[in-house]
């Protein structure tokens, strides 16, 4: 077993790239050998002539002699010099803490999002970037000098709250280190993050400070998909950066070429209502990512992890995407979920998408009417609510006006409000604070409407909840000599939603619509800014139904009547209409999709639930579970947040709450879907070129990564080539000089030089 000391000289000794190249340095004594061969060659032969220069000579002849020897030692020198530059000395420690470096640090930066983990062969681009990982670190442990490694993947970085978490920082190569690394690697996989190299970047800067003592080498390994790198300004700001500070970078490009890849970009419910017993429709889309069309492509889809008949989509064009879409009818309330899957390709994350929802047993609806009788109310009321087999979903309650302000209206869907002649201020506030975040209301004028109260209190010169200024009731007079339907709705084959019964008819119901007194607008055009719309107009230009967008919620005003008095909506398939509308209005009760990364906060009240929030995984993920202790934020709610979200499918929330007797269950369930970014799975790459184009100005070293052979010069310390260049240069001068002063030129005869210097 050899010592400290025995190992410590082996650190010292000199390196080579070509260390085989070395008996070519005895090719350095060419010079004194032709040298012997030339003085064995001459022939003593007396000259009396010469008699008389050698006793000049040997007045000259120390002078001569060491000219002769430095230019056989230059000579020798410039061999040399040729034989080590093609061996490639590096520079060993001993005399690199001379320069200030230390050690050789390689700063490994590893892509694992999930386009990374597209698949050929028996291979994936995510598994070629651990093998050039893998020969990085083999290589780094092979040499005498120091060596350390940084290995950072793209998704581990630190954001919404969490720590940058590296497999190695700094960490110092010793024997064993490829052993190490193999059991790290073997454990790693693409992520279903879509994350990308800036933020990687930006972390090693927080991570690593200063290069001071130490050689640096940045590998980027990646699949540089033109999504990330077609407008590289960030990244190359940082490259630059790194370039800046001395750093070598070499970019290693994971793929051969791009694939063709489908993806399912969204899964969501059209507008409806959504509730226990009553069918709605969910709405699919997929995106084809290849150069050829995909025809009869089957979207397997679940309910309640129940399989149900596949949904098809006939063809999608390249690059495009295609919808289809298909009824979904839950029996029961509560959570379910729907899952939709495309066949296997070459990507995997983005073949799956999740849905989940809290199906009520019905949707609550507020009516408020202003007359006694409350005749509008009543008829929305049989609208909304026929009885019998027909199921709407819907549950309306009829109130007055008071309601508004003695009674909290967050656990209503809707509320309408028909023939209001006045509403105190609160009242209005209420309305207010209810669509502001995210509730819909509707207005329907009548007789006891006054235009002062609503252009005072609801309008307030476009501020408040109400879309347009009024002027008063008026007649809309029947014109004998054009047959126009009273009704013209605004962009109907655009499909808003309330108006699709009449554009699946294809208008024909139109025409058989009639409006016979409405709420004329006073000098009103609506805003630029979009905010406020009109949905369908008289036959006289007049507005008739306006939309208003009011902070997250929706306002539409009817200018006519609900009940049929001045109109006669009730006797035709308007009707449909009106269910529409509730359906419109009820649109926040849509669920959102999250992305995988982004926590999941719960926000709980403290009057109903135990601050206590068990958070359960996807089943992918082996269903782990986790225990936090909610806490109060500033509006006294307690919140509390899972960081962990990296995996797409559905989380789970398990609640506790505060009712109920003692022994009762009184546990509470949440479900939270989780898809990958869609935009991941666009494969289009980016080639030599290309990239080179992007970064232009960016010195860096471009490889395949499967092709990766890391260059002894880049672990085991600095490459002594150049230097050697460069004395190789000044050696070669110095030897035509130092030869020039040595050899014997004759003066030219001026006759000579005045004939130009020839015969």
């Amino acid at each position: 077993m050899r010592s400290r000391a025995e190992r410590g000289n082996e650190k010292n000794m000199p390196s080579f790239v070509h260390p085989l190249l070395l008996w070519g340095l005895a090719i350095a004594a060419a010079p004194v050998l032709i040298h012997l061969i030339n003085m064995l060659r001459h022939r003593r032969v007396e000259w009396a002539a010469m008699e008389f220069l050698l006793v000049s000579r040997k007045k000259h002849r120390t002078w001569v002699i060491l000219k002769q020897l430095l230019l056989l030692l230059l000579r020798m020198a410039a061999i040399a010099a040729v034989v080590l530059l093609v061996a490639e000395p590096l520079l060993s420690n001993r005399f690199s803490r001379l320069f200030g470096r230390v050690k050789t640090h390689h700063v490994i930066l590893l892509d694992d999002s999930y386009s990374m983990s597209d698949r050929w062969d028996d291979t994936s681009a995510f598994q070629e970037g651990k093998k050039a990982v893998a020969r990085i670190g083999g290589e780094a442990e092979k040499q005498l000098q120091p060596q350390s490694v940084t290995l950072l993947r793209f998704s581990r970085v630190g954001k919404h709250g969490r720590s940058t978490q590296t497999d190695f920082l700094a960490e110092r190569v010793a024997a064993g280190f490829s052993d190490r690394l193999k059991k790290v690697l073997d454990k790693c996989d693409a992520s279903q993050t879509d994350a990308g190299p800036v933020e990687p970047l930006k972390a090693l800067d927080e991570l690593l400070g200063d290069a001071e003592g130490e050689r640096r080498i940045l590998y980027l390994i990646s699949d540089f998909r033109a999504r990330q790198w077609n407008d590289p300004a960030d990244a190359k700001k940082h490259l630059l950066e790194w370039q800046a500070a001395g750093a070598e970078i070499h970019l290693l490009d994971c793929i051969d070429r791009a694939r063709p890849n489908l993806s399912i970009v969204s899964l969501r419910p059209e507008e409806g209502v959504r509730a226990a017993g009553v069918p709605w429709f969910m709405e699919i889309e997929v995106a084809n990512r290849g150069p050829a069309p995909a025809k009869d492509v089957a979207v397997v889809l679940l309910e309640d992890n129940v399989a149900r008949p596949s949904a098809s989509i006939p063809l999608i064009p390249p690059d495009r995407t295609a919808k289809e879409r298909f009824q979904v009818n839950f029996p029961k309330g509560g959570w379910h979920t729907i899952t939709a899957r495309l066949e296997s390709d070459a990507i995997a994350a983005d073949n799956f998408r999740f849905y989940a929802v809290d199906l009520p047993a019905d949707l609550p609806v507020l009516l408020v009417d202003g007359d006694a009788k409350a005749r509008d109310a009543k008829f929305l009321d049989w609208l909304l609510n026929p009885g019998g087999a027909v199921k709407t979903g819907l549950r309306p309650t009829i109130e007055t006006p008071r309601y508004l302000s003695a009674k909290p209206l967050d656990g209503f869907a809707a509320i309408n409000l028909s023939n209001i002649d006045r509403l105190d201020k609160s009242a209005v506030a209420a309305l207010e604070k209810f669509a502001a975040d995210g509730g819909g209301v509707a207005f329907f004028l009548g007789e006891k409407c006054q235009s002062i109260f609503f252009n005072r209190e609801l309008y307030r010169e476009g501020k408040g909840l109400f879309s347009l200024p009024l002027k008063g009731p008026a007649e809309l007079l029947v014109d004998r000599l054009e047959a126009a339907p009273d009704v013209r709705i605004e962009n109907i084959h655009d499909g808003h939603f309330i108006f699709r019964i009449f554009a699946e008819r294809r208008n024909s119901f139109l025409q058989s619509l009639l409006v016979q007194r409405y709420f004329a607008a006073d000098k009103w055009r609506p805003p630029d800014d979009g905010s406020t719309s009109v949905l369908a107009r008289l036959r006289n230009g007049a507005p008739l139904i306006v939309e208003k967008k009011f902070g997250k919620g929706r306002a539409i005003a009817f200018l006519t009547t609900a009940a049929p008095a001045w109109n006669n909506w009730a006797r035709n398939p308007g009707v449909v209409m009106f269910l529409d509308l509730q359906a419109y209005l009820c649109g926040r009760a849509a669920a959102p999709s999250r992305t995988v990364g982004a926590p999941l906060e719960v926000s709980l009240d403290p009057a109903k639930y135990l601050p206590q929030v068990r958070f359960v995984a996807p089943r992918d993920a082996g269903g782990a579970s986790a225990t936090f202790d909610a806490a109060a934020g500033p509006d006294k709610m307690l919140r509390a947040a899972l960081a962990e979200t990296d995996l797409s499918g559905y989380y789970e929330a398990v609640l506790t709450r505060t009712d109920g007797a003692a022994g009762d269950d009184r546990s509470e369930d949440r479900l939270y879907a989780y898809n990958v970014e869609p935009g991941e799975g666009e494969l289009d790459a980016l080639n030599q070129m290309q990239l080179a184009e992007r970064l232009k100005g960016l010195n860096y070293r471009f490889d395949r990564a499967a092709a990766l052979q890391p260059a002894q010069n880049e672990t085991r310390g600095d490459n002594l080539r150049d230097a050697i260049l460069y004395a190789l240069i000044f050696l070669l001068i110095g030897e035509q000089l130092l030869a020039y002063s040595a050899s014997y030129h004759p003066a030219i005869p001026k006759n000579l030089l005045a004939a130009g210097g020839t015969r």
